[in-house]
């Protein structure tokens, strides 16, 4: 790899092997060679992409987000809603949540994604990986990597899943004081796509993004309603989403962006969340945390 990054017809660095410690590395000799990265590996930017983004300031290249991931795809609503002039109440993504699913192992994954362990054998999927999804640990550690690119705030207590249709996300993200879930105005949330006692909602998040913005003039809240953009009752609060993302067959834009450009598809700007190893049982003295997705530990 070290002759990958130093080759002078390569411009751009792709860091995709989800190994924080060694997509670190990867990165700071890219950046010593001159050349952008685009950071698929997100727990690496949650780690340190704070750090990361001012190494490649300092070597005059970009660091990027990867487009299709996420992340990246929230950063891109929000710039959207700033740069149109509205203010962002709070942004995020779905997810399949219920409390319990915190505790969830590698060997109980595939039940509550309604699959035998054959199937996902067949289908080589790695339970770990899914696991880490299905804890919260992935959209923790995803919500991290937009809090410190966006400026928005994390919940002061985690991320608490309210469940909601696409439709009913501008009910629930608003003031808890207007009858919502926001402790402040700002906030990233992560939307669940079951109600508290497992039923399917229609019409979710669970593989998308969105951008809860705010009319705060009654000209604005005039063309919400002329348009017929759903809001809350209040009218002051409004919603755009995409239901999917693409992951990997998105990631052109990133390299497009970065290439021709020289902008970022969402980049740190600054410190402002974490990820928390949480006991899922009673650990004993000794023990070796297995990371995310295992039988130790998830992400809040």
């Amino acid at each position: 790899w070290q002759a990958l990054v130093a080759h002078p017809e390569i411009e751009i660095i792709i860091e995709a092997t989800g190994n924080p410690v060694a997509a670190v590395e990867h990165v700071v000799a890219a950046f010593d060679n001159g050349k952008h990265v685009v950071m698929v590996t997100v727990e690496a930017d949650a780690l340190c992409g704070p750090l990361l983004a001012r190494r490649a300031a300092q070597a005059g290249v970009v660091y990027s987000l990867a487009f299709g991931d996420q992340p990246a795809l929230i950063c891109d609503l929000v710039d959207w809603a700033r740069a149109a002039g509205f203010p962002v109440v709070a942004a995020g993504r779905g997810h399949k949540w219920l409390p319990h699913f915190a505790r969830s192992t590698p060997e109980t994954v595939w039940g509550y994604y309604g699959l035998t362990p054959e199937q996902a054998k067949t289908g080589g999927l790695n339970p770990k990986m899914f696991n880490s999804f299905l804890d919260g640990s992935k959209p923790s550690i995803e919500s991290t990597a937009v809090c410190n690119a966006t400026g928005l705030s994390a919940p002061p207590d985690g991320l608490t899943y309210p469940p909601a249709s696409v439709d009913d996300i501008p009910f629930v993200c608003r003031p808890i004081s207007e009858g919502g879930v926001l402790h402040q105005k700002g906030e990233v949330v992560v939307i669940s796509s079951l109600e508290t006692d497992g039923r399917a909602i229609p019409y979710d998040i669970r593989f998308g993004v969105f951008v809860v913005f705010e009319g705060e003039t009654e000209y604005i809240r005039n063309c919400f309603k002329e348009y017929m953009v759903r809001t809350d009752p209040s009218g002051r609060y409004a919603c755009l989403y995409k239901r999917w993302h693409l992951i990997g067959l998105e990631v052109g834009i990133s390299v497009a962006s970065v290439g021709l450009r020289r902008e970022p598809t969402g980049c740190a700007s600054g410190w402002r969340a974490d990820v928390i190893a949480t006991a899922k049982r009673d650990l004993k003295a000794g023990e070796v945390l297995d990371g995310e997705g295992g039988y130790t530990v998830w992400g809040k």
